[in-house]
């Protein structure tokens, strides 16, 4: 347990090395049992004995450091919006749905039904084919805005919307077979929202061998929106945790707040097995915005749960909720990072310029 918590404090971005960023949850669940065991059996005449149980808590202490702040006791980074606040006209909302469908899943009536229920006014889905288009494109009474790019390496992106698209662009920041897709949203309040998805492929044996691909689409696309003054909210399969190094300097760099901080983890992967479970599926919003609603929706199939946010742009920037100062170290990471894969922040579509 030591060395699994250590691991992930060496800046070396190894699949086998990143992927003890996930599991922090199993290994803390892990470790309270370890010392209650070793409360149990350990002989305490022992200096060992004492020895072992300082460990465990430090093992312990390091990853709950992470995922405290997504607990209940923790104060919330978005405040939400008040009953009185709710029904003012100068208020636009905006919902968003968020599914990794997975490419081989065939459950597409479930999904359909469960986008036609909650009736969010952007549809995001990831792993998207051609098979899932046909299916999805039954959307488009409903949401005739769209942006399409099926693909059948698990990495297809659709967008559809209720609200006005503009400025969309499909772009492969970092990897040739990865796209992201850029567009400006325009609300019935007249706000225009600058909107980011993503999906980098992730750290592993059958992708890729380092982090720094996902690392560097996250962090040049956190350059490119951390100057806007303009609502910006950005969204996907990072496939990242949100307490990882990575996902951390995405947040200080760019500025954006976490709607999930002080409300839980909301675990979106993996569907199928409760024990393995962690978040991967995020939504990042400007400090225009307050919380409606934020909830993990049913599954249908896939390996992900939706995500389903509810935000409310408000009359004045809100100032109150507190973002993460980025020390000049970390500054030096994010630039090393996107150098390494010769990305700018100018190879983002260059949105945003309304306001």
């Amino acid at each position: 347990m030591a060395i699994f918590t250590l691991l992930p404090t060496l800046r070396y971005e190894a699949w086998y090395i990143r992927g003890f960023d996930f599991p922090r949850l199993q290994f803390s669940i892990l470790l309270i049992f370890l010392l209650i065991l070793q409360c149990i059996f350990l002989d305490f005449s022992s200096p060992v004995a004492y020895g072992l149980v300082l460990v465990s808590n430090f093992c312990l202490g390091c990853q709950l450091w992470r995922i405290v702040p997504h607990l209940f006791l923790f104060p919330v980074q978005v405040e939400r919006v008040s009953s009185r606040e709710g029904n003012l006209e100068e208020y636009d909302n905006i919902s968003i749905l968020t599914a990794n469908v997975q490419g081989s899943n065939r459950r597409a009536a479930d999904f359909l039904d469960i986008v036609k229920r909650h009736n969010p006014d952007i549809l995001l889905t990831l792993e998207s084919n051609k098979w899932w288009q046909s299916q999805l494109d039954t959307l488009e009474p409903s949401y005739p805005y769209t942006i399409k790019c099926p693909l059948e390496n698990l990495y297809g992106m659709h967008v559809y919307s209720r609200l006005p698209l503009s400025d969309s662009q499909i772009q492969f920041l970092v990897e040739d077979n990865v796209p992201s897709m850029h567009t400006l949203v325009q609300t019935p309040q007249g706000h225009t929202i600058n909107a980011h998805f993503l999906h980098p492929a992730p750290p592993s044996p059958t992708e890729n061998d380092t982090s720094e691909e996902r690392d560097a689409e996250l962090l040049v696309v956190a350059e490119k929106v951390k100057n806007k003054t303009s609502p910006i909210i950005v969204a996907g399969d990072f496939n990242d945790v949100t307490w990882s190094r990575t996902t951390r300097l995405f947040r200080k760099v760019s500025g954006l707040l976490d709607p999930r901080i002080g409300r839980g983890l909301f675990n979106t992967f993996h569907a199928k097995y409760w024990f393995i479970r962690w978040p991967l599926d995020h939504l990042f919003h400007s400090k225009h915005f307050k919380l409606l609603s934020i909830q993990r929706l049913q599954g249908f199939g896939s390996d992900h749960f939706p995500l389903l946010t509810h935000l409310q742009i408000q009359a004045q920037v809100v100032a109150d909720e507190s973002t993460e100062s980025l020390a000049p170290r970390e500054e030096g990471v994010a630039q090393e990072k996107t150098a390494q894969q010769n990305v700018d922040a100018s190879d983002v579509a260059s949105l945003g310029s309304s306001k």
